[in-house]
């Protein structure tokens, strides 16, 4: 039964028990308190019912709350496969493999001549029809992670402070100690530049997917599609386009490196106004 129903027959069925037990009560000023306390349950679980359509993300875990296992999600997981340029993901007692391709396209139609446009709007077109398989071209402009630069450049600066101490120290010479703060300071603008900057990554890929009955069957098919795919893109738009390969594979199936938490953190530091 859908927990959305279960829901609101639960507490439909609570809120006639209610009932029936202010009517069971005898008569008299005794019973007119408790009457009234289970006719008002009565009404709560009347209106609990008839809104837990709008509610039931709020109400169904309550109802499950007692159980070891609980399904955050009904879809089946997704790994990498062991050739390591692809995810796998189980459909039934099938498997299906998704590869990535990079297609590594520099100009945009805004840098173009009206013939130039024309020409890649017809390139376009022969992209689409290039595969007798569905494929999906994408263009995703995301939100560039800087955190491991970040503290590279704090590593450096540490270790330039740490010189420049010990320089003084030693009394060296005036011209080995400025060289020695010039790197200091060239690297502090270059911490201020990007921690104040936000960084952003355009980039262009096509996906296309194969299914078989065993995983490397699965494998090796979404393979031989992508290097037929590759050919055509080549051909096409003269690039050299890529599998995507490895971790860099989540940044088209993650939300997290699309938009980087920790960049999204300062985003929304930044824009709070003081209360």
């Amino acid at each position: 039964m859908n927990p959305k129903i279960f829901v609101l027959l639960g507490f439909l069925a609570l809120s006639i028990v209610f009932l029936a037990l202010a009517v069971a009560l005898p008569s008299g000023i005794l019973f007119a308190l408790p009457k009234l306390a289970l006719l008002a349950l009565a009404v709560i679980s009347d209106v609990v019912a008839f809104s837990s359509r709008y509610y039931s993300y709020l109400l169904v875990p309550l109802t499950k709350q007692r159980r070891r296992d609980v399904v955050i999600s009904d879809q089946s997981p997704y790994w990498l496969s062991s050739t390591n340029d692809c995810i796998i993901k189980k459909k039934g007692d099938d498997y299906v493999a998704t590869a990535y391709i990079n297609i590594p396209l520099y100009l945009s139609s805004s840098e173009m001549g009206d013939e130039e446009r024309f020409r890649f709007s017809e390139n376009v077109s022969r992209l689409v029809g290039l595969n007798k398989d569905p494929v999906r071209f994408t263009t995703e402009l995301y939100l560039m992670n800087k955190d491991q630069y970040i503290q590279e450049l704090k590593d450096s600066i540490t270790e330039l402070e740490n010189q420049e101490a010990s320089l003084t120290a030693s009394k060296a010479p005036a011209q080995e100690l400025e060289r020695a703060r010039g790197k200091l300071s060239m690297v502090r603008k270059m911490l201020d530049n990007i921690s104040v900057t936000q960084s952003l990554e355009l980039t262009s890929f096509a996906s296309i997917s194969a299914d078989g009955i065993k995983e490397f069957e699965a494998v090796t098919q979404v393979q031989q599609k992508a290097r037929e795919l590759m050919s055509g893109i080549a051909s096409t738009f003269g690039v050299p386009p890529n599998i995507v390969t490895g971790s860099d594979l989540l940044k088209y199936i993650e939300p997290e490196h699309m938009i980087p938490y920790s960049t999204v953190a300062e985003q929304i530091t930044v824009n709070m106004e003081p209360v």
